[in-house]
């Protein structure tokens, strides 16, 4: 199961809502004729694509799906395990692959389908997989060096390319439009069927607009990040966006109240200044954290203040603006960013001759907010940035 964002399925449930699609999943690919070798291995002779229809199909259906997902912010991409690739152990294990589908007539999700209604021939493909699952792993000290060879992480395509992800989602559909066609023509050529594999009838329209209307979504769902950054270069929708704002005095004030637990702060500077001069009750955050599952959930605490800081409120107001879109609450900024801070507060010149008794007022706090505060921030340890547990290690066929 995916990674759900917020937790609509939660660890228990996961399971159940597992166990109830497998079943489905088996369904349809009994009904589908998976459950059959002569209907798989006709992708091999050419005579039957419904192996390449199906699987492009549900690849491109479930593409388009957690682009979707991830754009509304229901999953959190950065805990989808992706398997690592390594080179020659793909290609070799692809090949054996290959053989034993065309040879046995089956994968080992199909064989899996087919024993389950009583198909013999399936179920010595099953034990075949077990014997060849045995030798790997008694001899996996042999294969090892040859497994891990030619280590290239966790590659995504689009990025090895150097496209956006939407145009990769749309250069994908359109190929498997043409796969579609093209298998169709072979088809018809090996079964000796005349008619034209592409008719201008309802059931082709209609298989035409569902595959233009995937192709053309795929830009209807640009990444979030990316949609949220291009958002704040405008400069002027930045500095016009209302936002709520903390005077420096308040936030001084603030931070030398140990008793004030309502008020957690979130440093945008980089790690290093964080690591410099870091002020009390606040934790080190980056654009990326806003995305992510675990470090987001530090701004769903109930009847906590957050207050965005960073060396200039521009920087501030681009951070809020974007947890406000992403539909966090209770966002404040610092007035004037931490270069105010450290010119009002840190660096303080009294006023010569205050005439109103809220300048004497704000000469008697300040000057006892610069003695207190760069103590505090001395003897403050950086809480670093937000730790986040390794991503789900879990995968399927």
């Amino acid at each position: 199961m995916g990674p759900l964002v917020p937790d609509i399925i939660g660890n228990n449930l996961n399971f159940i809502v597992a166990l109830v699609i497998g079943v489905f999943f088996g369904a349809i690919l009994e009904q589908a004729g998976f459950s059959t070798s002569k209907k798989l291995v006709g992708l091999f002779y050419g005579y039957d694509f419904t192996v390449l229809r199906v699987f492009f199909t549900a690849g491109i259906v479930a593409m388009i799906g957690i682009m979707a997902l991830a754009h509304f912010g229901l999953i959190d991409m950065n805990l989808v395990y992706i398997n690592p690739l390594f080179l020659w152990s793909a290609i070799i294990g692809g090949i054996i692959m290959g053989l034993g589908f065309v040879v046995g007539g089956f994968c080992p999700g199909t064989s899996v389908c087919a024993a389950a209604i009583g198909k013999i021939d399936a179920m010595i493909f099953i034990v075949g997989a077990f014997i060849g699952v045995i030798i790997f792993a008694e001899g996996y000290p042999i294969f090892e060096p040859l497994y891990k060879a030619a280590n290239y992480g966790s590659p995504q395509m689009f990025q090895t390319l150097h496209i956006s992800e939407t145009l990769f989602a749309f250069i994908v559909v359109i190929i498997a439009l043409a796969s579609f066609w093209l298998a169709s023509i072979v088809e018809n050529k090996v079964n000796g069927v005349k008619k034209s594999p592409i008719r201008l009838t309802p059931y082709y329209a209609a298989l035409t607009l569902i595959g233009i209307i995937l192709a053309v979504s795929a830009f209807a769902f640009p990444d979030r990040e990316t949609s949220m950054l291009q958002l704040i270069q405008d400069k002027n929708y930045v500095e016009s966006y209302k936002l709520e704002t903390m005077t420096t005095d308040e936030f001084a004030y603030r931070i030398m109240d140990e008793q004030d637990n309502k008020i957690q702060i979130f440093d945008f500077r980089p790690l290093k200044e964080y690591e410099k001069m870091s002020i009390p009750k606040s934790i080190s955050f980056t654009f990326k954290d806003l995305f992510e599952k675990e470090p987001s959930q530090l701004l769903r605490l109930k009847h906590k203040i957050n207050v965005f800081i960073a060396n200039s409120e521009l920087t501030e107001r681009k951070m809020a603006i974007v947890a406000e879109k992403l539909g966090f609450k209770r966002i404040e900024i610092l007035q004037g960013g931490l270069d105010a801070f450290k010119n009002q507060i840190l660096d303080f010149k009294p006023i010569k001759d205050p005439k109103t008794l809220d300048e004497v007022y704000q000469n008697r706090f300040r000057a006892k907010a610069q003695k207190e505060i760069p103590i505090l921030i001395e003897n403050n340890k950086p809480k670093g940035a937000v730790v986040k547990v390794q991503k789900r290690v879990v995968g399927g066929c």
